[in-house]
């Protein structure tokens, strides 16, 4: 039997399900979240499609923690059988783009902020933000909204782990490539094919191992993801643009990944941000051995997540399985939703009281 908290954290997330809230076009999303903070009672504070609070008692004087987890989704994959925004229950699951990620991580979050939210006797501040734009790294998301928080001391970062703790995440560095050859008939010989240039370095970047490994992330992960090239048949493209994902660990950072790759490839490199690097906390943090002490198990994550723009200590751990996200047929389970409400507040019970 779910408990009352459960229920309502999962209707919150079936009406979020049908507003469509694509990184960039969260006012759908963001409106509702607010409306929901009315309905509790709850002050708040918006800032573009950004929803905060504090809690009732907050004092500047104590340390403070952050809530945090994203309300934007991609867009909905070819493969889709389903429709993405109706929030089918079926079988103990709850399908729906975002319901994974991050649905269930933030309506788990907002319900462990509303039960501590009148608590007088804490010993930690809480502010709970949830935030637009994580799934583009855009400017208008957490980034924008940190400035104008209160000092942040520790955060908590909900995605689909599990309930797993991720004490550390990979960063990431997206790089627009552009080859450069001599257009020209394709019958003819004084050509230079640009997508034979960026075969070179693809098969490059397919092949170079970078020789540092973390004990918790593994190796670094270069991919290339987009290709694009040529308008006619008959003619040899100028220029071939292929886009390059790069996953990396603490023992480097964006600019050195961006350096090796440019000094052996002969495209033209633009990285589009230097800003999401690797980002980790100490195994010896309170909140980790609070959580070790829980049960919880600890692990290195491949994705990146809001962690990347926060300075301060942070993990990331919530509901859901990090596999599904941005799968065709989108779900969560209901007991991931249930699980994750009782684990966030056993793991707050540990730190705030």
């Amino acid at each position: 039997m779910l408990s009352p908290y459960t229920q309502k954290a999962i209707a919150l997330l079936e009406s979020l399900i049908t507003i469509p809230s694509f990184s960039s076009e969260e006012q759908g999303t963001a409106d509702y979240l607010a409306a929901w903070f009315t309905e509790q009672q709850i002050p708040f504070q918006r800032h573009h499609h950004n929803i905060w609070s504090k809690n009732q008692y907050f004092h500047p004087d104590k340390p403070t923690i952050l809530l945090n987890s994203h309300h934007d989704t991609v867009r909905p994959n070819q493969g889709y059988t389903r429709d993405p925004f109706d929030p089918a229950l079926e079988g103990g699951k709850l399908y729906g783009l975002g319901s994974n990620d991050a649905g269930g991580s933030l309506v788990a979050l907002l319900t462990t902020f509303a039960h501590y939210y009148a608590h007088e006797d804490l010993s930690y501040n809480l502010i709970v933000a949830a935030t637009a734009e994580e799934e583009n790294s855009g400017k208008h998301g957490l980034r924008s909204l940190l400035p104008l928080l209160p000092t942040i001391d520790f955060a908590i970062v909900g995605e689909p782990t599990s309930m797993q703790l991720a004490v550390a995440e990979k960063g990431l560095l997206v790089v627009d490539a552009y080859a450069h050859g001599k257009a020209g008939h394709a019958a003819h010989d004084h050509t230079e094919n640009a997508i034979y240039k960026a075969l070179q370095d693809i098969m490059w970047i397919k092949s170079y191992q970078f020789p540092l490994v973390s004990s918790l992330l593994g190796a670094v992960k270069m991919s290339v993801t987009q290709i694009e090239a040529g308008k006619q048949h008959n003619i040899v493209p100028a220029v071939c643009h292929f886009v390059v994902d790069v996953r990396f660990h603490e023992q480097y950072s964006s600019q050195e990944i961006f350096e090796v790759i440019d000094a052996s490839t002969q495209s033209e490199l633009k990285a589009r941000s230097f800003q999401s690097n690797s980002s980790g906390i100490a195994l010896d943090h309170p909140t980790v051995k609070a959580a070790i002490h829980l049960g919880y198990t600890t692990y290195g994550s491949p994705t990146l997540s809001d962690q990347a723009v926060l300075s301060c200590p942070s993990v990331k751990i919530g509901p859901g399985v990090s596999a599904r996200s941005h799968s065709a047929n989108e779900y969560i389970e209901l007991q991931e939703i249930a699980a994750g409400i009782e684990g966030y507040i056993q793991l707050l019970h540990q730190i705030l009281i």
